[in-house]
């Protein structure tokens, strides 16, 4: 089904079915003109990862970086073209993807992959996965004890983040479930991925997310920069750490702050200028600011996105790929997911 079947679809349904309630209901903006150099580039994007994707449903033919944060992030990738996740051309895509991360978490654990980077990510494709994936033909070989429907993975890694959240002093996460303490990177994974599940209608407690963003008030500093872990690297001018600063104060309804008012002036201040990834390549830094700026001030973001668009345009190969410092299926992934807000299908990229 074409894009704009889906909207006249929705409309459809809308006037004429009775109320159903659903976990996220669709996100279109019906009148929204996508830049054709967008259209281009993500449809040469998910060409790429639709031709490298495995039958197993991940990237493992692109090399870098695995896991099932990686996959989970290749998932969002189709979720937010705007084609039908159940019928559309790339559906089958979609469930193979969706396979994959549930066969990344341990059952016993509710934990996915072998980093909290992997469940944070991870966590966040199934959210933004769930309630727009028919359940129904995800296992099309029958449901078996461990393939589990995506509200029911879901729901255990919910479940698995805050019991290490639990053990760790600073309400905040780091590489192993089991750690003490903790960075502003993989806590914003966390905590991301947490804050989308609870948006799916996943019940996640106030108390989780309050320690969590206490932990991101602790690390910003009066500036809006953002530290990394403890004391160490001290405040710098890390754009990507700043933008998930930015980011999980705005999606956790907490843009009262001192500290989101502070993080959202340092990032549109600079626009233009490209700053330090901080920790992780520039991709990573793109992901995060398109989303915080976006969350923040749309007259900046789309000052900043038409940079976006031209640096992308200039960088993408002739395959559809993106090089980068993950390899080139995670960071395709995550430059398309950069420019994914054009699109705003994505209940996550909901203002």
């Amino acid at each position: 089904m074409t894009r704009l079947g889906i909207l006249v679809l929705g409309y459809l349904l809308s006037v004429s079915a009775p109320l159903i309630a659903v976990a996220q209901p669709p996100n279109a903006r019906v009148g929204e003109i996508i830049p054709r150099d967008v259209r281009e580039m993500y449809d040469r994007g998910l060409q790429y990862l639709a031709t490298t994707q495995s039958e197993n449903g991940d990237w493992v033919k692109s090399g870098g970086q695995q896991g099932p944060g990686v996959t989970g992030l290749g998932l969002m990738v189709f979720l937010a073209s705007g084609e039908d996740p159940n019928f559309g051309l790339y559906s089958n895509h979609v469930r193979k993807a969706a396979r994959n991360v549930i066969a990344g978490q341990s059952a016993s654990t509710g934990f996915f992959g072998s980093s909290m980077y992997d469940h944070g990510f991870a966590m966040l494709g199934l959210a933004e996965a769930y309630g727009a994936v028919d359940d129904r033909s995800l296992w099309p070989e029958g449901k078996g004890k461990d393939q589990r429907l995506i509200g029911a993975a879901l729901e255990l890694a919910v479940r698995a983040a805050i019991t290490s959240q639990k053990k760790n002093s600073t309400g905040a996460w780091r590489y192993s479930p089991d750690s003490t303490d903790a960075d502003t990177s993989v806590a914003g994974s966390v905590l991301v991925g947490l804050l989308a599940a609870r948006n799916a209608g996943i019940e996640v407690p106030d108390e989780s997310i309050d320690k969590a963003v206490s932990y991101f008030t602790k690390m910003t500093a009066a500036s809006g920069q953002v530290a990394y872990s403890g004391g160490l690297g001290g405040f710098d001018e890390s754009m990507a750490r700043i933008s998930i600063g930015t980011l999980v104060y705005a999606i956790g309804r907490r843009k009262d702050l001192p500290q989101y008012k502070a993080t959202l002036g340092y990032l549109t201040q600079r626009v233009e200028q490209p700053g330090s990834p901080g920790h992780g390549g520039v991709e990573y830094q793109r992901y995060y600011q398109a989303q915080a700026l976006f969350q923040g001030d749309v007259e900046a973001w789309q000052k900043w996105n038409k940079l976006l668009i031209r640096q992308l345009k200039s960088t993408q190969q002739a395959d559809g790929s993106f090089n980068g410092s993950y390899g080139a299926g995670l960071s395709t992934s995550m430059s398309l997911l950069a420019l994914a807000l054009n699109y705003r299908f994505l209940p996550i990229y909901e203002r």
